[in-house]
């Protein structure tokens, strides 16, 4: 296999699974892993019928993933405890919403660390409270810690000195020096409650947030189950009434057209997601290159197309800050190293 086309034609097509042969199961297995979509494979592929050894390891799998999301959630409601005295909203972001709101997108899906959005200016308030709770920071070097306040969508990241779980607090979605400006106040206040009074997303802008978390905040790692994610809630969420509709205008409200329109052409040709053909618009020819990025794995498990890899990665320093600024910032990256 010199791709990831065959993970994603399973995660797609999961009765297919049944014509693979045993060098192409090792692929499979390997690819999956590396996407850290072993969890998720291992769900789609739950009712169909695998070789003893396959099904031993996604056995394994589920259980895997079955530990990491109560996990997650304990962290999300240790959390929660902390910061109920304050009294501000606490929306839970990424994999541990899913989980949390019991969505299709969090079957199996692997989850790091707790990410969290609060209010800008309650910050100060979560900072201490956490702090206070046990939490301390990854980052000591006062540079970074400069960088993190001054210039991106989080606080510093943060590590429980006991049970050696992170959190990651944002108030917004993006870089404040990256381009588009998404409106986190509007997040926030359209944001739902679940039943132990934290908050999740709005369906319209979950899928953004999933947007511009792909498009345009990296280069583009783990790609692949981002898109995932993002097929998974067009899925569950497209029944709803005039969800279409929302969808186009969170994309406008947080400056994420384009972004939203390549990731809708992405997840139908690699997922064959159904998809408003309006918001997508027509391929473009740098649709491919996004494309082979994301499926620029081998056999191995190994990441391929080494160049194009570097490029993207180039590219996402660059959306995150102008010239002089990324010029600086790598200066001050190579004086520490």
């Amino acid at each position: 296999m010199t791709d990831s086309r065959l993970l994603v034609s399973l995660l797609r097509d999961p009765p297919a699974a049944g014509t693979l042969d045993p060098a192409q199961w090792t692929e499979l297995i390997a690819v999956a892993r590396a996407e850290s979509l072993i969890g998720t494979l291992a769900y789609q592929l739950r009712a169909v019928g695998l070789p003893a050894t396959v099904e031993r390891i996604l056995e394994q799998a589920r259980g895997a993933a079955e530990q990491a999301r109560r996990q997650a959630l304990w962290e999300a409601e240790m959390a929660r405890r902390a910061l109920a005295p304050l009294g501000v909203p606490i929306v839970l972001l990424k994999g541990t919403a899913y989980a949390a709101a019991g969505l299709s997108a969090g079957a199996g899906r692997s989850i790091g660390d707790l990410d969290i959005l609060v209010p800008r200016g309650a910050l100060p308030q979560v900072e201490e409270a956490l702090l206070a709770a046990g939490w301390e920071w990854v980052k000591e070097d006062a540079y970074d810690d400069l960088y993190y306040r001054r210039w991106m969508h989080e606080l510093p990241p943060l590590i429980h000195r006991e049970r050696d779980r992170m959190i990651d607090v944002h108030h917004t979605i993006l870089p404040l020096t990256a381009g588009p400006t998404p409106d986190a106040e509007a997040m926030i206040g359209d944001s739902q409650a679940i039943e132990n009074g934290l908050r999740v997303l709005g369906p319209a802008d979950m899928v953004m947030h999933a947007v511009a978390h792909l498009f345009a905040d990296g280069d583009m790692a783990g790609g692949l189950r981002n898109l995932w994610d993002i097929d998974r809630m067009l899925r569950q969420f497209a029944s709803g009434a005039d969800f279409w509709k929302e969808l186009a205008a969170r994309a406008r409200r947080h400056q994420l057209q384009a972004q939203l329109g390549r990731a809708l052409r992405l997840a139908a040709k690699l997922y064959e997601t159904p998809v408003d053909p309006q918001l997508a618009g027509r391929r473009r020819l740098s649709d491919a290159l996004f494309e082979q990025r994301l499926l620029a794995r081998n056999g191995w498990g190994q990441g391929t197309r080494s160049a194009l890899r570097l490029v993207f990665y180039i590219r996402s320093h660059w959306m995150r800050m102008p010239p002089l600024m990324l010029a600086r910032h790598l200066w001050q990256k190579a004086r520490k190293s």
